[in-house]
């Protein structure tokens, strides 16, 4: 007959090898995620019962009461995060995590038992996600949450259930079976050599020519790209280093380190595209390769170059892709260009050449027909077929250019400042003019609407001017009693 096993959070009780029986309660968790116990020693089996019924009495007012089966999970859940999630993370993976806890599995589950937890409860959670689980922008996306939402909640429960189990506060992880919606890859766009020329074209005519030419000629990540500094980049040899990146944290910029060692990486430039840096390098005043226009000593967000992507993309009459594709675009255009997977991979910052691979096989698998289509014609003898897809676009195609007209829109008159939309609800006026000691020294407003932000600029516009003109004549008058 099978010994009757203890419930959950009653402790463990066992007989030694010493002839005494020894019973143990977990009453604690460390910051590490790690039990802390107290253990009782009796002779007999009853007398371990009852002193174990004792520490537990004696401890039921302090720990032990924060971490037990009967908790609502919604209260493990935070503990879970706090103690043994929170500390693993990187800051925009932890504002995830915290997100879907307050926002979805909360709400739906947090008043449940840890312990009367079950895969249905999941289950229907799950469903309810699907159909109705949007909070925000409905109007535009629909009710429902997205497929990969939905598993990162999962994922979510899955993890803090399992180290519920591990602890001993359930028997059983319920999350493990239940069913997921599919998981679909994100579709990969890339820019065709057309839509690229227009685009650096529409790029170089609104300022950001340097920014996209570097990324197209690297296939950065946002995030690295945002945090080169000119120390970064060795002129004489084209060598780019890229060992940081750019976070926006709940509206605040964090600078740390790359994921992955891999992503820690020289690049060597191609040297048109160090000739280009070398000119743009002469109008800017900042250790930042890519500084803010309205912000002193602070890199672009990554938030306001997507926007910006996606205005320029517009105008080059383009279609609209991530800021990602980008990276996609140069990785497409350089293997079709004959450079080695092995390489790429190094180049992107990937793990292994595994992941380039699995990343673009659609594009490997093109160039082992066009391989197998040219040893066809070498040793085979076979002629190339007049509707062959992998033959060589002819010289005149090579050598097309576009005709294609930027639009300049609406430019602001010299002197006058410029005005930076943060957000919905917020704009922006900066003025950084020239000063009397040689140096730039820059003032801001803010306002709610674009017109009440104008007439705060004109304002600091004229006073600034007035204190130069008044600076300029004390310093005259200081020389001329020399």
């Amino acid at each position: 007959m099978a010994a009757r096993k203890r419930k959950n959070g009653e402790g463990t009780v066992r007989l030694r090898k010493d002839g005494r029986w020894e019973g143990r309660i977990v009453i604690d968790y460390d910051d590490n995620g790690y039990p802390k116990t107290k253990n009782v020693l009796a002779k007999t089996k009853k007398e371990c019962l009852e002193k174990l019924q004792a520490l537990k009495e004696s401890c039921g007012g302090t720990t032990s009461a924060k971490v037990r089966p009967e908790m609502p999970f919604g209260d493990w859940l935070n503990y879970w995060f706090e103690h043994h999630s929170k500390p693993k993370l990187r800051p925009t993976t932890e504002a995830g995590y915290e997100s879907r806890i307050r926002l979805h599995i909360v709400p739906a589950l947090g008043k449940i038992q840890l312990n009367n937890l079950t895969q249905n409860d999941l289950q229907q959670f799950y469903a309810r996600l699907k159909k109705t689980g949007r909070k925000r922008f409905t109007d535009l996306y629909g009710e429902g949450l997205s497929d990969r939402m939905v598993r990162m909640c999962h994922a979510t429960c899955r993890s803090a259930l399992e180290k519920a189990m591990q602890g001993g506060l359930i028997r059983t992880n319920p999350a493990i079976g239940c069913k997921l919606p599919p998981k679909k890859a994100r579709e990969m766009q890339v820019l065709d050599r057309d839509e690229l020329q227009r685009f650096l074209i529409q790029a170089q005519a609104e300022g950001y020519y340097e920014l996209f030419l570097l990324d197209l000629a690297t296939g950065l990540r946002r995030g690295e790209l945002m945090a080169l500094q000119w120390d970064d980049l060795d002129f004489k040899t084209g060598v780019l280093s890229v060992n940081k990146q750019i976070y926006d944290v709940k509206g605040q910029l964090q600078l740390t380190t790359p994921k992955t060692k891999t992503s820690i990486r020289k690049l060597t430039l191609p040297s048109a595209v160090v000739a280009v840096l070398k000119e743009y390098r002469k109008t800017v005043d900042s250790r930042w390769m890519f500084p803010s226009p309205v912000k002193e000593d602070c890199p672009m967000t990554p938030g306001s170059v997507r926007k910006r992507l996606q205005l320029i993309l517009e105008r080059a009459e383009c279609k609209h892709v991530r800021f990602h594709d980008l990276r996609h675009t140069f990785a497409t255009l350089s293997l079709q260009n004959g450079m080695d997977v092995k390489t790429l991979s190094a180049m992107l910052g990937h793990v292994s050449a595994a992941t380039t691979l699995d990343i673009y096989t659609h594009i490997t698998d093109d160039m082992r027909h066009a391989a197998a289509a040219n040893i066809d014609r070498g040793i085979g003898k076979v002629e190339a077929q007049q509707d062959d897809s992998v033959t060589a676009p002819t010289q005149e195609e090579k050598s097309r250019l576009t005709d294609f007209k930027p639009y300049l829109g609406r430019r602001r008159k010299p002197g006058t400042g410029c005005i930076s939309e943060i957000n919905d609800h917020l704009f922006e006026g900066r003025y950084s003019p020239m000063w009397p000691d040689g140096k730039k020294h820059a003032r801001n407003v803010y306002a709610h609407t674009l017109e009440e932000c104008e007439e705060k600029l004109g304002g600091l516009v004229t006073k600034m001017k007035a204190e130069i003109t008044m600076l300029k004549a004390a310093k005259q008058c200081s020389i001329t009693q020399r």
